[in-house]
């Protein structure tokens, strides 16, 4: 078996992370000279987890703990500038408005940033498919092709093979940071984060020992009871108020929010600047071809049932924080009749925060948005059945249901033990995300039983809270003093 590697960053100085397989980690379909080779049997999962036992020699849990910025950390305003480059510039200062409304959305719309610093933190050198963006909001419900109501991870764009602290980290962080905006203490923040780490641990530990195919098949189903999981009244509560609101956000619904009929009788988009904005006729026609290339990524199956709807109508919207300025656009399919809606949402693939800091990708997943359908796919227990990409006017794009039963717990609603839960039921989905392909065993033997990786990703969480503190500070003066153009007014999502 081989070795994987501890490779610290050097004197705060940015470094690609160096990974040997511990077992196959192909992101993609595997090229005909790499083919999977099924006569090999893999080891024992016991002896999987000495070996991540043995990496704590290495790399002390101990070392993941705190954060100082280097002397040579780049400007978070020069980074956010740089990924600002290539988005439609009218909507730039619509982003940083979203950011400077607060710490945490300036964590949400950070990535970058973070991508950075954690590049000069130390790893153990064992890689998953990361979610790269694995924070607090970016977990929610959505409908499985069952119709079932499920608890997952949900948003993809910046996924990407590299090593799994990183993804950990930006949870615990923005467990920290949401706990702040939320008015709790630093004994409460760290309350929370303990508890999401020890749910990551302990999802690792069930995990690694479960047959492959079984953790590929588990879902987290927040409708149901589920003796394993205890919560308090209150938690009960916020959760039935989530996933009822999850379970009416439907095509149907959002129909009537959105569309109208014109004075032809077509159901048209409604203009809402500057969060829906119409097209011009070459963007829809560019996007209508670029649709006929989606359908051929899907399979058989699924491209006959696309083929059934035809496109009423397309426009452009802004979503998120962090997306906002990329190119998204909403389109409005009609079926068997005028209740018969399918709302698609086709967003442009950026090359992902962490890109610069991770060995290039395989040749297989070249297209920015195939590498967002792949992630999502590897992480998620049940995908959406119209995710696809495409090109438009040589950008990449993927394409997924706009509302399919999606929707969150609002963060703001949380408090106590329901922010507990919330940050131990983040931390176990992103265990069994990771499970799915890497080697569980290798993280839980080096995560161990004890809490002394808890603690140390407590401190890190805190000490990044502040730094995240101090970043969005620098942005609202920038934005004072004319530096940094920003959107105050109207900035809500």
């Amino acid at each position: 078996m081989a070795k994987a590697k501890s490779t610290p960053g050097t004197n705060g100085k940015p470094h690609v992370a160096k990974f040997e397989p511990v077992g196959l980690y192909r992101f993609g379909t595997p090229s005909p000279e790499k083919r999977i080779d099924l006569s090999r049997a893999i080891e024992p999962w016991q002896q999987r987890r000495e070996l991540g036992q043995e990496m704590r020699k290495r790399l002390p849990r101990e070392m993941h703990g705190g954060w100082t910025p280097p002397k040579n950390r780049p400007n978070p305003l020069d980074l956010l500038a740089q990924s600002n480059r290539g988005r439609q510039a009218h909507l730039v200062p619509l982003r940083m408005g979203r950011m400077a409304a607060s710490p945490f959305g300036f964590f949400r719309g950070s990535a970058v940033v973070m991508a950075s610093d954690l590049s000069t933190t130390p790893i153990t050198g064992v890689p998953v498919v990361m979610d790269g963006d694995a924070h607090i909001n970016n977990f929610g419900f959505f409908g499985t092709p069952q119709r079932d109501l499920v608890f997952d991870l949900n948003d993809f764009d910046e996924t990407v093979v590299g090593p799994w602290e990183y993804d950990l980290k930006r949870l615990t962080a923005s467990v920290n940071v949401a706990g702040r905006e939320n008015g709790l203490n630093a004994r409460e923040r760290r309350a929370a984060v303990l508890r999401c780490v020890q749910g990551y641990r302990a999802n690792l530990d069930r995990l690694q020992s479960m047959g492959i195919l079984d953790v590929w098949y588990l879902h987290a189903y927040p409708g149901r009871k589920n003796p394993l999981v205890k919560m308090d009244a209150k938690t009960e509560a916020i959760i039935k108020k989530s996933v009822d609101k999850a379970m009416g956000s439907t095509n149907t619904a959002l129909l009537a929010k959105v569309a109208a009929r014109d004075v032809t009788g077509s159901w048209r988009l409604k203009e809402d600047p500057p969060i829906l904005t119409p097209v011009s006729k070459e963007e829809r026609d560019a996007i209508v071809e670029g649709l006929k290339g989606y359908a051929q990524t899907l399979s058989p199956e699924r491209r006959y049932l696309l083929s059934r709807y035809h496109l009423a109508d397309v426009g452009h919207r802004v979503v998120g924080v962090g997306s906002v300025g990329t190119r998204a656009y909403l389109a409005l399919l009609m079926g068997n009749d005028d209740q018969d809606a399918l709302f698609l949402q086709v967003k442009e693939a950026t090359p992902p925060a962490h890109a610069p800091y991770v060995p290039p990708r395989t040749l297989e997943v070249t297209h920015e948005g195939q590498r967002v359908v792949v992630g999502q796919r590897a992480l998620q227990a049940s995908s959406d059945i119209f995710l696809g990409w495409t090109t438009i006017h040589g950008r990449p794009y993927y394409v997924r249901q706009m509302k399919n039963m999606k929707g969150g717990i609002p963060t703001e609603w949380l408090s106590g033990e329901s922010f507990n839960f919330v940050a131990w039921a983040c931390g176990t989905i992103l265990a069994r995300a990771h499970s799915r392909t890497s080697e569980p065993a290798v993280i839980a033997g080096y995560c161990g039983n004890s809490k002394v990786i808890d603690e140390a990703l407590a401190d890190w969480a805190e000490a990044y809270g502040d730094q995240t503190e101090a970043d969005h500070a620098a942005l609202v003066k920038a934005i004072k003093s004319g530096k940094v153009k920003a959107q105050t007014e109207g900035i809500a999502e």
